[in-house]
């Protein structure tokens, strides 16, 4: 039997689900959660094999509740359900472990194989979405290596938080230092990457895609 606690912030979504699965011989849905919280509160409680998890919700999302379930030792596998997936939530989200990703633009059906899929110790990702991802995440590190050969580890603080769009004052107040040593530090990293200046910076870092 698959024990299932399943959390979306839209009751009509919610309520499908719980009908969907209830209809399954081998999934018994313990609980239906409307945000993050609750869904956490849930799922240590009943220690199910499987939760479903929106990604957008209220309180806490569903890289929230995953990066919450790192510090248990329990072994509910987590699958998140997205209208849209994005870069960063979706390789923050395989780096803590996420067993399964689907859109919810895919067939109902699909829902009950993934979730059969993850019971079972295979991994259900939504593979183009994945595919963009994990290569986002290769040019991702192969950059920060790059400029990491060039600028030490607080220029290259400095340069994330520029490219961010901080201002001096900003990151100064961040890294505690003096708003001069900002500009000490950057007149350095202008130098090293020999740029003309601030938007040269934030191409450079999007360029590679350090973001």
């Amino acid at each position: 039997m698959i024990d299932l606690v399943l959390a979306d912030d839209h009751p009509i979504v919610l309520a499908g689900m719980e009908n969907m699965f209830r209809r399954e011989r081998d999934c018994r849905v313990v609980a239906s959660c409307v945000d993050g919280v609750e869904a956490l509160r849930a799922i240590r409680h009943h220690q199910p094999s499987v939760a479903v998890v929106d990604l957008r919700m209220p309180r806490m999302d569903g890289v929230g509740v995953l990066r919450e379930l790192q510090k248990d030792a329990g072994k509910t596998r987590i699958v998140i359900l997205a209208a849209t997936l994005d870069d960063d939530d979706l390789f923050e989200a395989v780096q803590l472990g996420v067993r399964g990703v689907i859109l919810k633009e895919m067939a109902v059906a699909l829902l009950v194989q993934c979730v059969r899929e993850v019971h079972a110790g295979r991994q259900w990702l939504e593979k183009r979405s994945v595919t963009q991802a994990l290569d986002t995440l290769v040019r991702r590190q192969a950059g920060t290596r790059e400029l990491a050969k060039i600028l030490t580890a607080r220029e290259m603080e400095i340069a994330r938080a520029v490219a961010a769009g901080l201002r001096n004052k900003e990151i100064a107040a961040k890294l505690r230092i003096a708003e001069g040593t900002v500009k000490q530090h950057l007149h350095a990293i202008y130098e090293k990457l020999m740029l003309d200046g601030r938007m040269s910076l934030v191409l450079r870092f999007k360029e590679k895609a350090v973001l």
